[in-house]
């Protein structure tokens, strides 16, 4: 039996800056990825095709990472190779995209860039229940909100710092792809990998009892064993996982929704434009990269604020609360017409974000076994990939028929979701650290309610 020490808040901090550079990557893309497709001529009813890459890849890479991250043993311990490998690859798509000279290159390159990100995610959600008692999961994954907030808020914000320091906001390179974003990229490809290397340098991994490591030693090896652990793991799925899926099947099919269509709405309510070749797109590109710093930068601040409210009224009760702000700052984007206004919504879109980055992770990381943590980390991630892919090939067939080919009203349904998502939370049930006494071993776990033993070592 192994107790977990307590870390200190900085210690903490150290262990999570690496999500930043993740974050700045995932926010260039959020960002970025649509007027790129536009500037390379695609047509705007299949903008949701393009984004294809980073569901497919999450639903593919992450639980099969997550699960051989669970049974690497090497010098560097089991997460940090996949640290390292995906923030290596995700600096060199970053490099090379605002180079694409053609849209089947940017959508091959995302492709790559998104495979990389993913690779160093997921074992990094585990890395936290690794390292930390389950009395600190809250602030650890909250941490990592706080960097997803931050990381986020620069990745939208750069290419508005870029002009206000004197670049050309209409200087556009061979690809018609504005040099702002072109440097963007490269300042994201610097963070992505220089953030990654502060978390490995300053927050190594602890060892394995020598129990444990020869029980992993002794798991049997190969592809066939990782995807049959990945099939048991499915199978096995705590009751909680369960009951988070109907939530963040609204939730994520709302924010690739919103992520895909928000500049070009902001186009058509504030600048009167849907032409990719005009200084009013670029604009609301800008003023879409303004505006989303804006929400992420609240997400940074809320992520810690959300800590002592989590602890009082329960990870679920708040996650809910903020949905339901986050809907109806989407439900009133469309009917805004000064820029100024738009900050309002973002508030509540910013502290949905810090509490979907954060507060699921909290609920679900009670009701996983240790041995199974970066394998289940992966499986949760297909709650997330799968209403991704849902969107990707519904929208496209009720753009037209539906929402009448109008971006404004993809943001409204966005907003609809996001209150949906809200009430399903009622259905998810919560087992508090404080009414569930946990007993962690390196290979196994007592769980006891009151008196009885819930669930015995494995």
């Amino acid at each position: 039996m192994m107790a977990k020490p307590r870390m200190t808040f900085w210690q903490i901090v150290n262990m999570n800056i690496g999500f930043f550079g993740i974050q700045f990557s995932f926010g260039l893309q959020q960002s970025s990825m649509s007027p790129i497709y536009k500037y390379l001529g695609a047509d705007e009813a299949s903008l949701p095709y393009l984004w294809l890459a980073g569901p497919v890849t999450g639903l593919l890479v992450q639980p099969l990472i997550g699960a051989m991250s669970d049974r690497t043993v090497s010098r560097w311990g089991r997460r940090t190779p996949y640290f390292l490998i995906g923030a290596i690859l995700c600096s060199l798509g970053l490099l090379a995209m605002p180079y694409s000279p053609t849209l089947w290159m940017a959508a091959s390159l995302l492709w790559i860039l998104d495979s990389a990100n993913n690779v160093t995610m997921e074992p990094y959600r585990a890395f936290v229940s690794d390292k930390l008692p389950a009395s600190q999961h809250s602030l650890g994954f909250l941490t990592q909100s706080a960097f997803t907030g931050l990381g986020q808020t620069l990745a939208y914000l750069t290419p508005s710092l870029l002009v206000w320091i004197g670049m050309d906001k209409d200087a556009v390179n061979g690809s018609h792809i504005p040099q702002v974003v072109v440097a963007a990229f490269l300042i994201g490809a610097v963070c992505s990998l220089v953030s990654v290397l502060w978390s490995v340098k300053t927050t190594p991994e602890d060892p394995l009892p020598p129990h444990a490591l020869a029980a992993l030693r002794a798991t049997p090896g190969g592809w066939r064993h990782t995807l049959a652990e990945i099939a048991a793991a499915v199978r096995d799925m705590p009751v909680t996982m369960k009951q988070l899926a109907l939530v963040k099947l609204f939730q994520w099919y709302a924010m690739f929704c919103y992520w895909q269509f928000i500049t070009l709405s902001l186009a058509r309510t504030l600048f009167g434009t849907s032409d990719a070749a005009s200084p009013g797109f670029r604009d609301a590109g800008l003023l879409n990269g303004q505006i989303g710093a804006f929400y992420n930068f609240i997400a940074f601040l809320a992520a810690f604020a959300l800590v002592p409210f989590a602890r009082r009224h329960g990870p679920h009760v708040v996650h809910a609360v903020c949905l339901l702000l986050a809907g109806a700052g989407m439900l009133a984007i469309p009917h805004i017409h000064t820029p100024v206004l738009l900050l309002v919504p973002m508030v509540g879109i910013g502290l949905a974000w810090a509490s979907i980055m954060g507060n699921p992770y909290v609920i679900l990381a009670s009701s996983l076994p240790p041995e199974r943590t970066g394998v289940y980390m992966g499986i949760f991630n297909m709650f997330i990939v799968i209403p991704m892919i849902i969107q990707i090939f519904t929208l496209p067939l009720y753009y037209h028929s539906w929402l009448g080919g109008n971006p404004e009203n993809v943001i409204r349904l966005a907003g609809a979701l996001l209150v949906c998502a809200a009430f399903a939370m009622r259905l998810v049930r919560y087992n508090a650290p404080g009414t569930i006494e946990r007993t962690e071993m390196a290979y196994g776990e007592v769980e006891r309610d009151g008196g009885g033993v819930r669930r015995g070592a494995r």
